[in-house]
């Protein structure tokens, strides 16, 4: 099986006057995690003169994304959560430009969602033309294969047919279902005894083709979990972004950010 991705890739090109950049993945922002999101919350506020040119959101920014209606109303907790987050990525967004690709929990957010936030969507992979260097950008999950009962799920909710169906279904059930999913999900990682090392890990050949296919050397990813940096040979590298999770011991709350002193991991308070 190899990796769905196109044989051809739309490069972003960085503006001249960009010095430094950041990225983050798999904050997995949701209402009964309020210590992540009191953290993502403050670093949006950082001064302007603190932040990098540009914010890159690579997947999972949160835990689950139903729909772009669920921004329509703060009626519930919920829908209140849902729609601070996005009033903060709005105004972070009208100073610093916030990039978004999706992830395995929201690939549902549309056009009028990222319009809410303030973020413009990127195709899984871009290319980043950066500092005179192309890095290729992806969410990472489409290149697990050997999680084979997930790529089959992953081929099927990516259907536009299927969206469509989904999306049609009333706000209620569709929470319903997604928290279905979350518990099957879960009921998973309990099964590994929550072991991310025992978890699927990106395809070696999969990241490499799609380095070669990019003309980039390093592949910028999260999903897994598991920050680290592996080296594919031939000089390409893969580096893993950390999930975030405010309240664990120690806790995980870390950006990654790019600029002329090459790649390097800022942990959050």
């Amino acid at each position: 099986m190899s990796a769905p991705y196109p044989d051809r890739l739309d490069l972003l090109r960085a503006p001249a006057h960009w010095q430094a950049v950041e990225f983050i993945s798999d904050l997995h922002l949701q209402p009964g995690e309020p210590r992540t999101f009191e953290v993502w919350h403050a670093f949006l506020q950082r001064r302007v003169d603190k932040r990098a040119d540009a914010l890159f959101i690579l997947g999972d920014l949160f835990e689950v994304w139903v729909g772009d209606d669920v921004l329509e109303s703060s009626a519930s907790t919920d829908q209140a959560f849902w729609r601070a987050c996005a009033d903060a990525l709005k105004a972070f967004s009208l100073q610093t430009p916030v990039y978004f690709m999706a992830g395995n929990r929201d690939f549902l957010l549309g056009a009028e969602g990222l319009a809410a936030c303030g973020m413009q969507g990127l195709s899984d992979p871009t290319p980043l033309d950066f500092l005179g260097q192309h890095w290729l950008l992806s969410h990472g999950d489409a290149m697990c294969l050997a999680d084979t009962d997930y790529m089959r799920f992953r081929g099927q909710v990516r259907q536009p047919t299927w969206q469509h169906d989904f999306l049609s279904r009333p706000l209620s059930e569709r929470t319903a279902i997604a928290r279905d999913l979350r518990e099957q999900s879960e009921a998973r990682k309990r099964s590994t005894a929550n072991d991310p090392s025992l978890w699927a890990d990106v395809d070696a050949a999969a990241a490499r083709a799609a380095l070669l296919t990019a003309g980039a050397h390093t592949l910028i990813h999260g999903h897994t979990h598991r920050p680290a940096e592996h080296d594919l040979g031939d000089g390409l590298k893969r580096v893993v972004l950390s999930d975030w999770d405010a309240g664990a011991q120690p806790p995980r709350t870390e950006v990654l950010r790019l600029d002329a002193q090459g790649l390097r991991r800022i942990p959050l308070s």
